[in-house]
């Protein structure tokens, strides 16, 4: 097997910057995803997503800091977010870094009121082989993070 390099993608108008680094376990995804073609953006993550779950860090940091996605971004994202369920070491862990706004962070502090928020997300790590962690952030108009909380599934 070749060793797994580090992945970069720019940032477009329209396309978030994405960058996974296989040394440190770090996969992040910043700006804005509303590609025409989002399969041409996401399926090369998504093939490198399958080949890092064969070696995988003891711990996985996914952050995702999207201001906006549309639909088949979000398809996309969730297949690299059940992709990343199937590491087969459960003493490893997935934690996963969501960056929302700040009115949207206040509305979802209650347990009851995160699992309705973020259910699809939720749905995806029940049958996890891997432990997960979510953490959520509060973002200010300036990007600055102001708040986070951390729930482990």
């Amino acid at each position: 097997m070749n060793q797994l390099t580090t992945l970069r993608i720019e940032q477009t108008y329209k396309t978030p910057r994405i960058e996974l680094n296989p040394m440190i376990g770090d996969l992040f995804f910043y700006g804005k995803s509303m590609p025409e073609n989002a399969s041409k953006i996401y399926e090369p993550v998504l093939e490198w997503v399958n080949e890092y779950i064969l070696q995988p860090r003891p711990v996985t940091n996914l952050k995702i800091n999207l201001e906006y996605f549309n639909t088949s971004s979000s398809l996309w994202i969730s297949k690299i977010l059940k992709a990343l369920t199937n590491i087969q070491n459960p003493d490893y862990l997935l934690m996963v870094h969501l960056y929302i706004s700040e009115e949207d962070f206040e509305d979802v502090q209650e347990f009851d009121d995160l699992k309705d928020s973020f259910s699809p997300v939720i749905d995806i790590f029940l049958n996890s082989t891997v432990s997960v962690g979510l953490r959520l952030y509060a973002t200010n108009e300036k990007s600055e993070i102001v708040k986070d909380t951390l729930v482990l599934l």
